[in-house]
């Protein structure tokens, strides 16, 4: 065993890489949970979706400068150690260890299970599920289960065994995913402009008020967009392992948020030529392709769905294999001599990567019987007042998103106090703006979520404070 990672990234890899890692089934499915939100308010949809891109470009924009200065281990963690102090990068990189990228990898791992399922049954109506599809088999069903966990472990075991063949497996599942997106974006328009129902111009001109659903529906449909736009800050773990990082880093941060942004909203716009937003907020986008692409195509391009889920589950999986190797080379964390090891062979952290398998498999067992299946859905508490909720259910696809966007303010703020060398622009103006987005997707966050913020931070809570036993343990050693 070594203790050294080795660059073997280029700009392009890393490119893909951020785009890969947002642009995957958050496209897909949140666009149909905005227009739900909405109430199928086209307008007030893309003006969502615009301010979700500004919050993530303005983050990008501030990371980026501190990309050009700092570099050690892992990308954000490095960044809140430098400005902050070596105690709050170890609790940024703990929170994103046992929470963040475990939880965000099995709802991808799931989304690809399940959009995998819709095309087999699609193509074979008679496929024997035990749950029917036509019940909720793709979604709810033990083969959708079944298929989600070798999912986990195929993304494992790419990532742990072959980074080289996990960072080719990006970037191709990146090409192949803009495809579908690409094609709904230009056809979708053009047939909702030209088309005989002109439906694009019909659901623009039928925008509803938006008044049902939650009493805030922009704040909570930015806060769907916080998935759809999530995951370019897990491209900054590979900055030890990207060539001339300092210069590649920045450049792949900046092309792939703008990639990104104009992708979603120009699908989101051609998706609405397709169906009517009726439709859409019933069904979802895959009556918008069939609608306008036919039956088979239309079904082709849900295998193109599941394979990009399946390059995005890939590249959280790729955060999860190195969250305890980038607190263990820092010394921290539980036994940092045992996680901090590199396999000579693979040059991967593997005792890291197995921990990130286990914590995947943990929060996939709460994820399913807690959001996929409601469990206890049955057993709620305060009822009859305006904090009737669940117990210990929360939507664990947007809030630990918003939770490392209110750790990202200290990172900000202490940024401006200690970048004297920069101008204007990059020591305050960027940071300010990103601090602006950050607080607004916060509070976005307790008006859309309500009680389950109360419950998901009680979990919060427990997680760092056995950070802290951790760390203090290892300290005194």
């Amino acid at each position: 065993m070594e203790n050294k990672l080795e660059r073997k990234y280029g700009l392009f890899t890393a490119i893909c890489m951020v785009v890969g890692i947002v642009i995957g089934s958050g496209v897909f499915f949140k666009a149909q949970t905005i227009l739900q939100k909405t109430e199928g308010n086209m307008p007030l949809g893309i003006l969502a979706w615009i301010i979700g891109g500004l919050i993530m470009i303005f983050c990008i924009l501030a990371f980026a400068s501190m990309a050009q200065k700092y570099e050690k281990v892992n990308g954000v963690v490095d960044y809140a150690e430098a400005t902050v102090g070596p105690r709050y990068g170890y609790y940024m990189g703990w929170f994103m260890t046992i929470i963040y990228y475990p939880t965000l990898t099995v709802i991808l791992a799931w989304l690809t299970a399940r959009y995998s399922l819709v095309f087999i049954t699609s193509c074979w109506p008679d496929f024997p599920l035990v749950i029917p599809a036509a019940q909720g088999g793709c979604v709810i069903g033990p083969e959708c289960m079944v298929l989600m966990m070798v999912y986990l472990v195929c993304a494992y075991v790419v990532n742990a065994l072959s980074p080289k063949l996990a960072g080719k497996f990006q970037t191709t599942t990146t090409v192949i995913k803009l495809i579908p997106l690409g094609l709904m974006a230009v056809v979708g328009i053009l047939v909702g402009l030209l088309g005989e129902n002109h439906m694009l111009v019909s659901n623009f001109a039928t925008a509803s008020a938006g008044q049902g659903g939650t009493a805030a529906p922009l704040l909570a449909s930015v806060c769907a967009t916080s998935f759809a736009y999530e995951g370019w800050i897990i491209a900054t773990t590979i900055n030890a392992e990207l060539k001339d990082a300092k210069r590649n880093l920045p450049k792949a941060l900046i092309l792939g948020g703008i990639i990104i942004i104009a992708t979603y909203i120009c699908y989101y716009i051609g998706v609405a030529g397709g169906a009517s937003v009726d439709v859409l907020m019933a069904e979802g986008a895959t009556s918008a392709f069939v609608n306008i692409f036919g039956g088979l195509l239309g079904n082709i391009l849900n295998l193109f769905v599941a394979i990009s889920c399946a390059g995005t589950m890939n590249g959280l999986m790729l955060g999860c294999c190195r969250g305890a190797y980038s607190l263990a080379a820092r010394g921290e964390g539980p036994n940092p001599e045992l996680f901090v090891q590199v396999d000579r062979k693979s040059n991967m952290p593997s005792n890291s990567a197995i921990l990130g398998l286990l914590l995947c498999a943990f929060w996939g067992a709460y994820f399913i019987f807690a959001s996929v299946i409601e469990l206890w859905g049955g057993a709620k508490v305060f009822t009859g007042t305006a904090f009737e909720s669940v117990v210990f259910s929360f939507d664990a696809s947007e809030l630990p998103i918003v939770t490392i966007y209110a750790m990202y303010i200290p990172i900000f703020i202490c940024w401006m106090r200690k970048a004297t060398d920069e101008s204007a622009m990059r020591r305050y103006v960027i940071p300010v703006l990103a601090i602006l987005g950050s607080l607004f997707m916060v509070y976005a966050c307790l008006v859309g979520h309500r009680m389950e913020n109360f419950w998901y931070l009680i979990v919060f809570a427990v997680v760092m404070l056995i950070g802290k036993a951790v760390g203090r343990k290892n300290s005194k050693a």
